[in-house]
Formats: structure tokens, sequence, C-alpha cells
């Protein structure tokens, strides 16, 4: 036996050598450092602030307030106002500052009485320092100071509100009905979504990648457009279809399409895209052996399906569903426009802010939205971790075999599926094209020059496209530059884990609470941030990290791809991490960078829901004038701006294709 072995693992733990940090180490722990703060102060912070501002009460200091009046015999104490409060015909302290966050001595003493005796003076102070000020005739009181005022000058004496943490938004929340109603209307619409949206888009995959029926890419770019144009645009559809003015409201057979059934429908339309693309994934990467042991073994093509197809997919179908309940359950464009009196928990938050200024109890309905969620975007982690790779080296690719019957089947039933696609899609171009619906259908662009119209017209067009272009840019070199950091990054583990930790957490955001958040955060007058609140910086500081996961976890697909010893034979060159970033890694991740950055750019450019909190009446985008217009009524010039939104995207995936097929070129060492 060696000396080494007799020693024992003790001996092998001194001889261990520690790899010696070098300049490279120390620049990849400065940028990784750097993306997490942006991380965190972009993400992270806002949430924490949004969730301490959800417990956040107005309150007034009832028992801090000591009162002395003075009815002819001089002034006489009377104790704190607590204790006077049920013979004032106050309300509790929280209740009473829901009502109004201050209150003058005139109504502490309306009737200018105490006791039945009528009141000649008044005096008042905060025995402590209290969460709550007293002003004289707009100056402040310090603790401790009697304010005195006759009769007659009540209304100067006035006592303010201040805050308290509280779990009361909570039970206020869940004492009210017409709030809590919206919890079992968002689950019931997200359940039946996801069945049906799931259900469509396993028959189109399947069809598309398992039977030899024609057209498929063509049937594959319809099946992909919905996410070329804001949500918005099939609550709209839907009303020029089934609405009071509608083209086939008569199949409705007097029904209405304004509540769940048209929430319904227009989200299986903006979800589509997204269970199509996961499903056809998981059905297009199924073993063929599996297929060819079924008929050896003479199954019906019934029982193949369910024992080989179903379960060679399931994790696909698990990972859709999850992620269509998720879009559904937050989204806000078509249960804003389509909703009518059925609220869901996403237009509540709008209702809350923008309607009644109730940042609080909107933080609260925020919390509520993000527990769905946040648990769904877990659950489909845990699901998607167990997933193994039914493509092995050994495996044979699954060719489809004609099968006329099927193929046809499966033809037609995509062809009514695209049909519907299209219908939603040309229904709006229509309208919008139409002088003045339903009276006049005469051709015409007048919806188009969006002259007189609410939303900022072709400037916040122009807005959206100038968000979009900055949005693509810099996330793609964010992203890049952050997987790069998780993935071939040498030492200082935990920092690369809370890297990749915080750039998996913007899937489980839902784009209204991160919006709300950002409220919270930057328009704090004591942030040094506060002066970006307004800006196009923070739209686009938004934007970024709203869709950041999807763009991480591509970028992070990518940079798998290439082997380690990029990085080894770089080190033993000598040549620093720069270098072997700008001339090697970017080149060959090139084309992925294209598909990041014209993800950025589609997304930012439909994007609503996270950014409707944050614009200025110089940076209103296309899509929330959109939405502004329908708010106004001018649903034709709202589906005008819905329909240049998806010829500009087009444009944008028109020229990334030219692109790609340029780029090819420089890769065609791949198919050595």
């Amino acid at each position: 036996m060696s000396d080494a072995a007799a020693a024992g693992p003790a001996a092998v733990s001194r001889a261990a050598i520690r790899p010696k940090v070098g300049r490279d180490d120390r620049l990849m722990l400065v940028f990784t450092l750097v993306i997490g703060l942006y991380l965190v102060v972009s993400l992270a912070l806002p949430i924490f602030f949004m969730l301490w501002k959800s417990t956040e009460v107005r309150a007034f200091p009832y028992g801090a307030v000591e009162l002395q009046v003075d009815t002819g015999a001089g002034f006489v104490p009377v104790g704190t106002l607590a204790a006077v409060a049920p013979q004032l015909g106050l309300g509790a302290a929280v209740d009473q500052a829901r009502r109004s966050t201050s209150l003058t001595a005139a109504q502490l003493f309306p009737t200018r009485s105490f006791d039945g005796a009528p009141l000649k003076g008044l005096r008042m102070r905060l025995a402590v320092a209290a969460d709550g000020t007293l002003d004289l005739s707009g100056k402040p009181v310090p603790p401790g100071e009697w304010a005195e005022v006759s009769v007659q000058d009540l209304r100067r004496l006035v006592l303010r509100a201040g805050t308290l943490r509280s779990f009361d938004n909570y039970t206020a929340y869940f004492s009210n009905p017409a709030l809590t109603q919206s919890i079992v209307n968002s689950f019931a619409v997200a359940l039946t979504t996801t069945l049906i949206t799931v259900l469509l888009a396993f028959g189109f995959a399947y069809g598309l990648t398992r039977t030899c029926m024609p057209g498929k890419g063509l049937f594959r770019t319809i099946g992909m457009v919905p996410i070329l144009v804001p949500s918005l645009l099939a609550g709209l559809s839907l009303v020029y279809l089934f609405g009071n003015q509608g083209l086939l409201k008569d199949l409705l057979f007097g029904a209405k399409i304004y509540g769940a059934s048209g929430i319904i429908a227009g989200c299986v339309f903006y979800t589509f895209p997204h269970a199509f693309l996961i499903i056809a994934t998981a059905l297009s990467v199924s073993d063929a052996r599996l297929y060819e042991a079924a008929r050896s073994l003479r199954a019906p093509p019934r029982r193949t399906f369910f024992t080989v197809t179903l379960p060679g997919a399931r994790y696909g179908l698990i990972s859709a569903a999850f992620v269509v309940f998720t879009l559904t359950i937050t989204e806000f464009g078509v249960p804003k426009v389509v909703g009518g009196d059925f609220n869901v928990l996403a237009v509540d938050i709008y209702k809350q802010v923008v309607g009644q200024q109730n940042f609080a109890m909107g933080a609260v309905v925020s919390v509520i939205l993000l527990i769905p969620a946040v648990v769904a975007f877990v659950v489909d982690r845990m699901v998607t971790s167990r997933q193994v790779a039914l493509l092995t080296a050994r495996a044979v690719p699954y060719a489809p075999q004609r099968n006329r019957a099927l193929d046809w089947a499966a033809f037609a039933f995509c062809c009514a599926v695209a049909a519907l696609l299209l219908l939603i899609l040309g229904v709006s171009q229509y309208a919008a094209l139409v002088r003045f619906w339903p009276y006049d259908l005469s051709i015409s662009l007048t919806h188009f020059v969006f002259e007189g119209v609410d939303g900022g017209g072709w400037g916040s067009y122009f807005n959206s496209v100038r968000l979009a272009f900055c949005t693509a840019i810099i996330g793609t070199v964010v992203v890049f530059i952050g997987a790069y950091l998780v993935e071939k990054g040498r030492g200082f583990v935990a920092a690369r884990t809370g890297l990749h930790f915080l750039s998996m957490l913007p899937m489980a955001i839902p784009g209204l609470v991160l919006g709300l958040a950002y409220i919270f955060f930057f328009n704090d007058k004591s942030n040094p941030l506060n002066p970006l609140y307004g800006t196009m910086t923070i739209l686009v500081i938004c934007t970024v990290t709203h869709f950041y996961t999807v763009s991480h976890l591509t970028a992070l697909t990518a940079l798998k791809a290439m082997d380690r010893e990029f990085e080894a034979v770089a080190a033993s060159l000598k040549q620093p991490v720069t270098r072997m970033f700008t001339r090697i890694t970017m080149p060959v991740c090139m084309p992925t960078g294209l598909d990041v950055a014209a993800y950025y750019f589609v997304n930012a450019m439909t994007t609503v829901s996270a950014v409707v909190f944050l614009y200025a009446p110089s940076t209103t985008l296309a899509a929330v004038a959109a939405l502004n217009m329908d708010d106004a009524g001018q649903i034709q010039s709202a589906a005008a701006m819905c329909m240049l939104i998806l010829y500009t995207n087009l444009a944008a995936r028109g020229v990334h294709a030219l692109l790609s097929r340029g780029l090819a070129r420089t890769q065609e060492w791949r198919a050595r």
C-alpha cells in the first residue's frame, strides 16, 4: 500500500490543489455581481417593496390624541380621542381613515357642542410621537404641545392619519364578496381555458408532427401568428363578431359575449401558440422503436396512442397546461375588453390602482394573484426536472407513415383551427379598414390616421418601436453575458447560482404585479432611482426584466451546446475571457442571439400588462394606446393600432429570417 493511500482521505484532502484565482475570474465575478445587482434592483426589491406596502394601513392615532374642551368653565380634560370616539360618532381608526385621511376639529364637533353644552374652545395635542400629524393653520404642531382654537376656528385644526403595519387590507379584501368572487372567476376561467387550449393545441401539434397531411409549414406559421399581436386584439375581434353589432351574434342565440365566455374565447386565441409550441416539441422527440415494438405486438392504434404517444408527451402536456393556466389567470387585455361585469383578479388590480387610486388594495390583489402564478411555476419546474431524455444516442427518430384517413382528418382539424385563428385577425383588419362600423362599410384608411383619438396616435406607435429596439439590443446583451457567466464561469459557485435563481424569477411574476411593484419602488421620492419614473428608461428596464427568463434559458441552451474545451484551450493559450467571449462564443451563438433579440422585439411591441402603470404622456405605447382607445369607445382605431403592431412584428420576423439566412453561411461548420 502506498503512503498516500495509507494516510486516508485526510491526506488526499491536503493534497488537493486549489485553482488560482486570476484576473479573468475576478472580472467574471464583477460582471456576475453587476447583473445580479441589476436583477435585484429591477425585480427583487420592487416585489419586496410591494409586499411591504400591502401591509400598510392608514389609521388615525386615536390613543395618542388628548383633548380639552371649554364649555364656559375653562378648558377641561376629556381624555384621549380613543375614549371619546364613540361619543363623537367616529368609526374605528382604520375605517375612519379609509373614508378620509384627515379630520378637522369641525368634523369632530359638527354641532359645536360637547355633552349638550355649547363649545367655546378646544385644545388638542399629540401626547407622544405617533404615526400621524396635527396641523394648526397648515403648520405641524410638535408632539407634546397643545394647539388651541376657538369654536369659530375649528376648521384650522386638522388631524392627519398615519400608517401602521397590519393585515387589515387582507381582512377587508376577504370580507368583500364582490372582490373574493374574482378569485373564483379567475380560477374557473383559467381552468376552462387550459382544458380547451391544450386539447386544441394537442390536436394541431399531432397533425403537424405525426401525420403526412399537406400544408404543414403554412399551418405552423398560422399557429404562431397570435403571438405577434397584443392580447386585447382577440377581445376586439370578439366584439366585432359576437358583440351587440357583431357579424355572427345570431350564432349565440341571444347569449352575450361579454363575460366568462368572451374571456375564455379570447384567452384560447392568446395562449394557443404557447401550448402548441411546447406540445409540438414534446411530440417531435419520440423514439420510433417504441412504435415498431407496438406494431410487432399487434397493438391496435388506439392502444398505441394511449400507451406510447400520450406517455411520451405527458411532460409537454403538463408544462403546456401550467403555462396556459398562468398566462390566463394573469391575463389583463382580454378581460379588460370583453369581461363586462365578470371580474377577474388582473382587472381588479387595474380598477383598484387606476380607477380608485387605492394602491394598498391593488398590492393586496397583486399578492393574491402572485400565489397561483408562483405555485404553477414551481410545480412546472418540479415536473420538468423529472423529465428524462426520450431521444438517446441509439434512438430512432419517428417518421410518420401515410394513413389516408388520419391524414385528411388531421388536415380538416388543422384547417378548422387555422380558420378560427385567421377569422380573429381578419375581422379586426376588416373593422380597421371600414369607415363606420356597421353602418358605412366602405373601405377607408381613416382609422389609421389616429387624429383626435385617445392614446397618443402615431407618437405611441413610434414609442413602441423605440422601446422594442432598445429592449432587443440591451436585453440580448445583458441576457447573453448573464447566461455566459452562469454556464461558463469558473468558481464563485454561490454567486453564479444566485444569478441563475434571479434569472428564473421573472417567469413567475405576472406583468401587472411587476408594473405595480415598480410604482411603489421607483415612485418613492426617497429612492435615488426616482428620476427614472415616467421615462423610456424604466419601460426598457421593466420589459427586459419581464421577459428575462425565456431569453436566459434560450441563451443557456445555446451555451450548453458549446464544449467546455473551448475555454480550456483559451486558458492554455493565455487568452483573456473577453477575447474568448467576443471572438468565439458570440459568433458561434449569433443565431441564438438573433432569436433572443426577435423575441424581445415582438414582446416589447405587444406588451400591455407590465407597462400600463408606468408610461407617461410622452412615452405612451401603441398597445396601451389601443387599450385607451377601446376605453374611449374608439374601437376601430384600437383595431387599427393592433394591426399596425402585427405588421411591424411581421416585418421584424422577416428581417430576422433574412439575417438568419445570412448567418447560416457562417455556421456551415456545424454540418461537418
